[in-house]
């Protein structure tokens, strides 16, 4: 159809034929966990103490992925790989994690996941937690602390954030649950009725149960109800879509600490308050999958649920083992940690038109695939300044190989920016104790031939139980010399090199990269 009016008949008919393309298209749903090993959810953990039926509904219905990896054992660099296809250790952020608030990490002008949706006429919103930074603006003209900023202005639009990556709409919080401010933000704009406080005690009608970081607060805001929020969020927003093709990226406050679930979930699990969570989690999940089958377009939308990395300690390990539960599961390390259980976490694939139902993939994946996924499933290509370390799995979906094979490359980094690099089978560990100081469950299991340098054969020893390093040195100097490749020539995949930053977020030298300095030199 074409209107007569001079000019505007061109648009017309390419904004009619975009609509178009994006309507035989899925709708994509991303649900990030926060903090939540495999050994959290039965369909992985035969053994697993913690019920949940949803994501178990999501395995049955759709494809499990074994040997799935986040970029990291935390937080930030984990979600900033996921949105722009990149590791995070290539910005400023060379370790740890950006507070509430914090300057944006997303480079104005990257490519993301919702920025290239959106170009394919995908509706995008965001609800959850960011933690990628955003720019707030300040009352006197003066630079922001990262936390607890006495002269922030609250009533001023927030720049930088999820609207200016892609997203049509924003609902969540800017930073985990235990960092302030302790509100939500709509868009651009903090809700709620401001109040400073220096202590969180006794604010009872925040519904503290774990400590948190005192600093501004929202009066209404309930901590125990932010994850029933965002399902409400979620779901509403979805309704309102009416037939056209949307992009959901749905990262969880839970089960992160502060560990508060809703009163609806207390004590369900039997297991801890992390168990509790963790069913509040697949609840969530839950909520989505019904409103999908509720509105009758689950068939052609694919959803994926996942972590940002393992458990955290704070879950209370020891606690959980007495009764016969293992967040990491079979594997070593937790949250923050370059073992296994920092960064292997749980990745579940429905979408009932293309994904066969009770399938299985072993192949390597990372967290980081998700925009070059997204890209083919739209038919786009990213430039050579976007997407450097993300590999469609979209193959995989369909049962097939993806690219790279058995000799995929991935990256694992530590809480502390300690590397691990994992390429097909072999996975060298730059140190011996996980490049973090938050342990292993399994840490009174030895390790034959430990060393402060460790390799592992992943087909045979996922549980790092033997170091191979002293009988395969010439493994170790082929990863090393991978790795010094993949941080010179800026990017993990085929295409131009991109520059790379060698100095941090404050100034000080890029340490953890005298593993490899010689390669690099």
């Amino acid at each position: 159809m074409f209107t007569n009016i001079s000019g505007k008949a061109v648009l017309v008919s390419i904004a009619l034929a975009s609509s178009c393309i994006a309507a035989d298209r899925p709708n994509i749903i991303y649900i990030l966990a926060d903090d939540m090993g495999p050994g959290d959810v039965a369909a992985y953990n035969k053994d697993s103490k913690i019920p949940t039926p949803h994501l178990d509904r999501m395995a049955k219905e759709g494809m499990m992925f074994m040997d799935s990896h986040t970029g990291s054992g935390v937080c930030t660099p984990t979600r900033y790989g996921i949105i722009t296809g990149r590791y995070a250790w290539r910005t400023r952020l060379k370790s740890q994690v950006l507070q509430g608030f914090s300057p944006h990490l997303i480079e104005p002008g990257r490519e993301t996941a919702a920025s290239l949706l959106k170009k394919q006429g995908y509706n995008t919103a965001c609800f959850g937690k960011w933690h990628m930074g955003m720019d707030w603006q300040s009352t006197d003209g003066n630079e922001l602390k990262s936390s607890k900023p006495v002269n922030v202005d609250l009533s001023a639009p927030i720049q930088n954030g999820p609207l200016d990556v892609g997203f049509d709409y924003y609902f969540g919080i800017s930073a985990s649950l235990n960092m302030d401010p302790h509100a939500y933000i709509e868009n651009r704009m903090f809700q709620g009725t401001p109040e400073y406080v220096k202590d969180l005690k006794g604010m009872d009608a925040l519904g503290y149960i774990q400590p948190a970081k005192p600093g501004w607060i929202a009066k209404e805001f309930k901590q125990d109800q932010v994850l029933p929020d965002i399902a409400k969020k979620t779901c509403e927003w979805i309704r309102e879509q009416a037939g056209n093709p949307f992009f959901i990226y749905m990262p969880l406050n839970s089960p992160h600490s502060p560990i508060v679930p809703s009163s609806l979930f207390k004590d369900k699990s039997g297991l801890n308050v992390h168990g509790d969570f963790c069913m509040e989690t697949d609840w969530a999940v839950g909520e989505v999958l019904k409103t999908l089958d509720e509105l009758g377009i689950a068939d052609n939308t694919l959803v994926i649920f996942t972590a940002d990395n393992g458990t955290s300690p704070k879950a209370g390990f020891p606690e959980m083992a007495k009764k016969g539960h293992h967040s990491s599961w079979i594997y070593r390390g937790m949250k923050g940690t370059n073992w296994e259980g920092g960064h292997r976490t749980p990745f579940i694939a429905r979408w009932p038109d293309e994904v066969k139902a009770g399938s299985r993939s072993d192949q390597l994946i990372c967290t980081a695939d998700f925009l070059a996924t997204c890209a083919e499933i739209g038919g786009a290509k990213l430039g050579d300044e976007a997407g450097e370390d993300s590999v469609s799995f979209f193959p995989a979906l369909k049962g097939e190989q993806i690219p790279g094979g058995k000799n995929r490359l991935v990256i694992h980094h530590s809480d502390k920016g300690v590397f691990s690099i994992r390429s097909g089978k072999w996975k060298v560990m730059f140190d011996d104790f996980g490049g973090s100081g938050r342990g292993d469950p399994r840490k009174d299991e030895a390790i034959i031939n430990a060393a402060s340098l460790q390799l592992f054969d992943m087909d045979t020893d996922a549980v790092e139980n033997v170091n191979l390093a002293a009988a395969h040195p010439e493994v170790v100097e082929q990863l090393k010399m991978k790795l010094a490749g993949v941080i010179k020539n800026g990017r993990s995949t085929s295409g131009a090199a991109q520059p790379y930053k060698m100095i941090g977020r404050k100034g000080e030298e890029w340490s953890q990269l005298s593993v490899v300095q010689e390669y690099l030199d």
